[in-house]
């Protein structure tokens, strides 16, 4: 098979019957789960548990249903490798593309945040004070995640945050969610999204379930997580691969989650 994209031929019915239940299972999924963080968010208790125990209990409990999510869309849909995007490319290279996409993105996304409250600032939408009262009012409540006292205190806890959590439950975990996402619609509508264009259409669309899952850490985190799918979406259409999307989302959050502690700590200074 050739590196090139591979056309898609029309369908019989029943195979679209089944890529239907193939993206309803995966469509299905970051939404239910954002509407059951939404409704735990108050209990005070984050995702990953307080301990090292709590955060390997709750990620293998995470990793555990996606992987039956998974695996009942590929039951039923027989997604190969290709559809799904899972081999190994640009070899060597997937490892430092992956950095450096992630510095990249971590830089467009503050830009694109910049510009935002620029536009705000210029037309009068809000002044200095206001913008800054409702980003901190409105920053996302990654308490509902980690804990953060343990981040800081607890070395086993802080390492796993970095390695397991970062490169697997969400890395690998959520860019193998977005390419079978993006599998489903490119089977289902091949005139729409069969294209690069058109996958780059689909990237935008499996952004915004994306960021919808994140509703419970706030409508900032909805919005920084749907930027962030976009760029990780296009990194995965350019490469045909998965790889270098993993390893770019694992550098993100390992970095994100790293300095965690200290931007809570100077947070409250900006007030």
């Amino acid at each position: 098979m050739s590196d090139a994209t591979p056309s898609i031929e029309a369908r019989p019915a029943a195979e679209g019957i089944r890529w239907w239940i193939h993206l309803l299972l995966i469509g299905a999924y970051p939404i239910v789960l954002g509407v059951i963080g939404w409704q735990r968010s108050g209990a005070g208790q984050p995702a990953l548990g307080h301990s090292a125990k709590g955060l390997l209990t709750s990620s293998g409990f995470g990793l555990g249903l996606f992987a039956a999510v998974f695996g009942l869309a590929w039951v039923a849909s027989r997604a190969s490798r290709d559809e799904l995007l899972f081999r190994w490319r640009p070899g060597f290279w997937v490892v430092p593309l992956g950095v450096a996409y992630s510095a990249a993105i971590r830089l467009a996304l503050g830009l694109i945040l910049l510009v935002l409250a620029m536009a705000a600032l210029l037309t009068r939408a809000a002044t200095p004070e206001t913008l800054q009262n409702f980003v901190l009012a409105n920053r996302p409540d990654v308490e509902t995640i980690v804990d953060v006292a343990s981040l800081r205190n607890n070395p086993v806890y802080f390492w796993l945050t970095l390695t397991l959590v970062s490169f697997v439950v969400a890395g690998l975990r959520e860019e193998l969610w977005r390419a079978a996402f993006l599998a489903g619609l490119r089977q289902l509508w091949p005139g729409k999204f069969g294209s690069r264009a058109g996958q780059l259409g689909a990237v935008l669309v499996a952004a915004v379930v994306f960021g919808l899952g994140h509703l419970p850490q706030g409508p900032l985190a909805v919005l920084a997580a749907a930027l962030l799918g976009v760029g990780l979406g296009s990194i995965m259409v350019l490469h045909r691969s998965i790889w270098p999307a993993v390893i770019a989302h694992g550098m993100f959050d390992a970095t994100s989650l790293a300095l965690l502690p200290l931007v809570l700590e100077k947070l409250p200074h900006l007030k």
